[in-house]
């Protein structure tokens, strides 16, 4: 145990020495957290629609006035008039205006018999969130445009009544629990796997060699080394993200326990993961051209961007093995919902065995030569 406390030692005094590196590890997801919550979470607004009114009769009017109405208080889009088809079109192509309501001729004389008349959205589908957005304002636009005028008091159509358990969740909140992950990721790979590598091009690893310590007590000490710094980038995320997130009771002395555990396990799994993946590697650039590629492949398929029910078979492969995923789960689990311990026994279960399975496969691979 001596000899595992003296690599810990010697290993965080260096990362101590190192405040750039104890920067970037800690200050840069939470940079990350605030650009990409704020840039994907908020709500579409402000799309160019143009309107082309073919019919000018008075339902058609009524249309139009309804599409102002809606632009000017729910601020989705907003609207222009143009006479010219072709005009219309050619701003559209050019980029001036993201959709085109083209309202026909004999609109009204359909309109007013009952004759199911249609009206055409071109719209730019190249950005396809722009179109979801516009689409799904102009068919509620349409939904009011259609309900007669005096409704009847009883009705036999089926409504849907949403009944939500949570309260409204940002997607700067929703995206806290990857950035965590991502942030110990970042500190189990420069903290570990990268400064590992480094020692070896530089001749310290030898120095371990020649002394009596064991192969475990070495991948032991490494381990633990790299998991303290990446404790600690956990720790600052939990308590400063949540702060920035709008998280309710960031400090509960309950749910930071539970919290806590969850780093731990995850900082274990993570940095003898960079360890499995180092051990046998000598060249210190390795570590830096496969951390992007490490990056998209275990970040993205764990549903910390984007939920895994819409990913392809073939990715859920990957998201089925990937650490990523529990330590994800587990987070939004103990964040988003604030559940006890309970609905992350299974996501705990996982990331032990796959730190115990990645330390085995590590010191069985770890050569006691040059």
């Amino acid at each position: 145990m001596n000899r595992i406390l003296a690599i810990i030692e010697r290993d965080l005094r260096r990362f101590r020495r190192s405040p750039t590196l104890m920067i970037v590890s800690m200050v840069m997801p939470l940079v990350q957290l605030v650009v990409l919550g704020y840039a994907f979470g908020g709500k579409v607004k402000h799309l160019q629609v143009g309107i082309l009114d073919q019919d000018r009769g008075m339902p058609a009017i009524q249309l139009r006035e309804m599409a102002r109405a809606v632009a000017a208080n729910a601020q989705t889009f907003e609207t222009s008039y143009y006479n010219d088809q072709a005009a219309a079109l050619r701003d559209l192509r050019n980029g001036k205006i993201n959709g085109l309501l083209n309202i026909p001729p004999e609109f009204s004389r359909k309109m007013l018999s009952g004759a199911n008349p249609r009206i055409a959205l071109v719209e730019d589908n190249t950005d396809q969130f722009a179109a979801s957005a516009l689409e799904g304002a102009l068919n509620q636009m349409l939904g009011s445009y259609n309900q007669p005028p005096l409704p009847s008091r009883m009705s036999a159509s089926a409504t849907l009544s949403v009944v939500e358990v949570y309260p409204y969740v940002p997607y700067i909140q929703y995206l806290l629990p990857g950035t965590i992950v991502l942030a110990i990721f970042v500190s189990a790979m420069i903290g570990g796997g990268i400064i590992y590598i480094d020692d070896k091009a530089r001749g310290l690893h030898e120095g371990y060699l020649v002394t009596p310590i064991r192969k475990l007590e070495l991948i032991m000490g490494f381990n633990l080394a790299g998991a303290a710094k990446a404790i600690l980038t956990g720790l600052v995320l939990i308590t400063i993200g949540s702060i920035i997130a709008g998280i309710p009771g960031p400090l509960n002395p309950a749910r930071f326990a539970r919290l806590l555990l969850l780093v731990v396990v995850t900082a274990l799994a993570l940095i003898s993961l960079m360890f499995l993946l180092m051990v046998r590697v000598n060249d210190p650039l390795v570590p830096r051209a496969i951390f992007g590629v490490l990056n998209t492949v275990l970040f993205f398929p764990s549903g910390a961007v984007y939920p895994i029910q819409a990913f392809p078979a073939w990715m859920r492969v990957i998201t089925t093995v990937d650490p990523f995923t529990y330590a994800v789960h587990g987070f939004k689990q103990l964040i988003l919902k604030n559940t006890g311990l309970a609905a992350i026994g299974g996501d705990l279960v996982y990331l032990m065995l796959f730190t115990l399975i990645s330390i085995t496969a590590a010191t069985l691979l770890f050569r006691r030569t040059l």
